[in-house]
């Protein structure tokens, strides 16, 4: 009976990280809730600010980390710097304090970019070389059989190089593996320039300036499987907080 529930329970838990989420704003005071391009979004409202958040995807699988827009603009008669570390998310659970999540920076990302880039690059080394040591091989062989002679029954075997099927071999290897890498270089230098072109940066926004980008955060704790994620996004900027309530609920049908 006790494997039974552990077996439920982790089932469960299987499908909460794997089901599909949905975000949706509550607005709060000087707050209106928007549609952008089919998307839910919410400005907040300042005497000298105004911010606008929207999630970066249309839906957001649980146990991942969701990603929203946030953009500023600057309504203040002087410049204003939107600091990475003044965008906070806290998330509401029930009976406890609120838990904070991580923001994660440029700096965090293109970290762990350069990490899976090596991990990778690891990967198509070992498969490189798999690859050039069954080329090297490929020009030698081995044939047995059996004669029958008027003198009796004798096993025979015959090993030889064929050059022209080792070069052919090794030409193929030499191919694949040079297509490997570059494959893995554009792939690596194209994920590093959607972190630097998407990514929000410390910025000094100038008045009547827009100026925003892509924030990641870490994945909202599970509460219940049939309860929502319910938590904030407090950006301060030009001395003025804004408030986002956010609800990260499991998509219906």
């Amino acid at each position: 009976m006790r494997a039974r529930i552990v077996a439920l329970a982790s089932a469960a838990a299987l499908a909460s990280c794997t089901s599909v989420e949905t975000p949706s704003f509550v607005p709060n005071a000087q707050q209106e809730a928007i549609v952008r391009d089919g998307q839910p979004a919410l400005i907040s409202k300042k005497p000298k600010s105004v911010v606008m958040v929207r999630p970066a995807t249309r839906s957001f699988q649980g146990g991942e980390r969701p990603a929203f827009v946030v953009a500023v603009l600057n309504t203040g008669p002087a410049p204003a710097t939107l600091y990475v570390r003044d965008v906070r998310v806290s998330q509401s659970i029930p009976g406890d304090k609120p838990y904070e999540l991580k923001v994660y920076s440029y700096d965090d990302l293109v970290a762990e970019e350069k990490q899976v880039q090596l991990n990778r690059a690891i990967l198509v080394g070992l498969a490189a070389s798999a690859n050039a040591a069954a080329a090297a091989n490929a020009g030698y062989y081995n044939a047995s059989g059996t004669v029958y002679s008027p003198y009796g029954v004798s096993r025979v075997t015959v090993s030889g190089y064929d050059a022209s099927a080792a070069a052919i071999a090794n030409a193929n290897a030499a191919a694949t593996n040079s297509a490997m890498i570059a494959d893995a270089v554009e792939t690596g230098q194209r994920n590093l320039a959607v972190l630097e072109q998407s990514v929000m940066k410390d910025n000094t926004v100038l008045p009547g300036e827009w100026y925003g980008g892509r924030v990641v955060i870490a994945p909202p704790k599970l509460v219940a499987t049939d309860k929502p994620k319910v938590y904030r996004i407090t950006v301060s900027f030009a001395g003025e907080v804004h408030e986002i309530d956010v609800t990260q609920s499991r998509a219906s049908g």
